[in-house]
């Protein structure tokens, strides 16, 4: 059987994150959308069913776009949404006939028997009728739940989840509350001076990890493969593979193949793939006068109802250093900050020095993001040379 991802309205609304992928292709907790709803249905994802402007995605390591007609009908097709999260209780249990896939009251995909045609996104959500298939779960809603509700879905990930097989620690390593909350594969690398408090919550640290001295790890955290912690203050985060961190990151998400190699402050944030903080990047995540933060969306600026908000940068983003970020700032894939002042808390796809109305050339912005995929020994496809020429044109002013 396949399993096919669909982004509905909601997630096209997750903006800036996915302007240029997936939201099945977006860390939450200790799993992208995608890798949970395979392991826990223990069925492989065949792609994602996408707007137009994903036309093309196929990034390293993740399902890539696909038109549903071109998923073969002669097996049977789960069509999930990409925002959907089932409890680690889920079974699937193929039914015997098509029809609405349902969490409680509301749909959560379709079921597609053997021989049948393949729904658009548009009928799987105006589907009624008895449910072929109840999955127990939930459904992330708004782009700030992914991070005022990721501390809550890593210790559960880390908890249910799998894990590698543990490691010994060496002596050096210095480990505060119960060490079964420890999840540590047996290549990671730790420098003398490092501390691990898995008081509040456990800690899983992937192959390839590596952590340098002075550095504290606070759970619940999840450090994806081949990342390297270079020293700070890390607490209540998810940070996906390849990434290098260092300085003071508090309750963020770092989607994966991103630097922030020097001291500053994240918090509460979302960072999409590809970005590079430049030294002393630091975001303000609390108003002065402690009110609910808004956030500009696709449809408007929304009150968040939160008082900690810290920011959301799209792919490939770069800050200069010294950039300060205020409350709820969101910053579009491919801008490129720099200059004095402190951006706006909108900052459009493409800008060129944030401030200004002047855009990143996409060329120039297409050799870059060639060269950093390459630093990290990933090939920038055709395929995403696309999906980011789609979204420069589609957000010239």
């Amino acid at each position: 059987m396949d399993l096919i991802l669909y982004d509905d309205a909601f997630a096209g609304v997750w903006q800036p994150l996915t302007l240029t992928r997936p939201a099945g292709e977006l860390l939450f907790g200790a799993y992208t959308f995608r890798e949970r709803a395979e392991t826990i249905l223990g069925v492989r994802c065949r792609g994602h069913m996408v707007p137009p402007r994903l036309a093309g995605f196929d990034e390293f390591g993740c399902a890539p776009e696909l038109r549903p007609e071109s998923v073969p009908s002669d097996t049977p097709r789960l069509f999930l949404n990409s925002r959907f999260v089932p409890d680690w209780d889920a079974r699937f249990v193929e039914p015997k006939t098509s029809g609405p896939v349902t969490c409680g009251d509301a749909i959560a995909g379709w079921f597609a028997a053997a021989g049948t045609a393949a729904p658009t996104v548009e009928e799987i959500e105006a589907a009624s009728g008895p449910a072929g298939l109840e999955l127990p779960g939930t459904f992330v809603e708004y782009i700030w739940d992914l991070v005022d509700q990721n501390a809550a879905q890593l210790a559960t990930d880390l908890v249910r989840g799998p894990a590698p097989p543990s490691a010994v620690l060496p002596g050096h390593v210095h480990v505060l509350g119960p060490a079964s909350d420890l999840r540590v594969a047996r290549d990671v690398f730790f420098e003398p001076g490092v501390v691990i408090d898995a008081t509040d919550g456990p800690v899983r640290l992937d192959q390839g990890v590596r952590i340098r001295s002075f550095t504290r790890l606070e759970g619940p955290i999840h450090v994806g493969r081949d990342t390297t912690i270079l020293g700070g203050a890390i607490s209540s985060a998810s940070i996906g593979p390849h990434c290098k961190v260092r300085g003071e990151v508090e309750a963020s998400i770092l989607l994966g193949y991103s630097n922030k190699a020097h001291d500053g402050f994240l918090g509460h944030a979302y960072v999409g793939r590809w970005v590079n903080l430049g030294a002393l990047t630091t975001n303000s995540d609390l108003k002065n006068n402690y009110r609910p933060v808004r956030v500009w969306t696709p449809e408007g600026e929304r009150d968040t109802g939160t008082l900690k908000v810290g920011c959301f940068l799209g792919d490939h983003v770069k800050t200069a250093i010294g950039t300060l970020l205020n409350t709820g700032t969101v910053v579009g894939a491919g801008a490129n900050l720099f200059g004095a002042g402190m951006p706006p808390k909108y900052v459009p796809p493409f800008a060129w020095g944030g401030a200004s109305d002047a855009r990143y050339e996409l060329d120039r912005f297409l050799d870059t993001a060639s060269v950093a995929t390459a630093r990290r020994g990933v090939v920038f496809s055709e395929g995403m040379r696309r999906v980011f020429e789609t979204a420069w044109r589609e957000s010239q002013p």
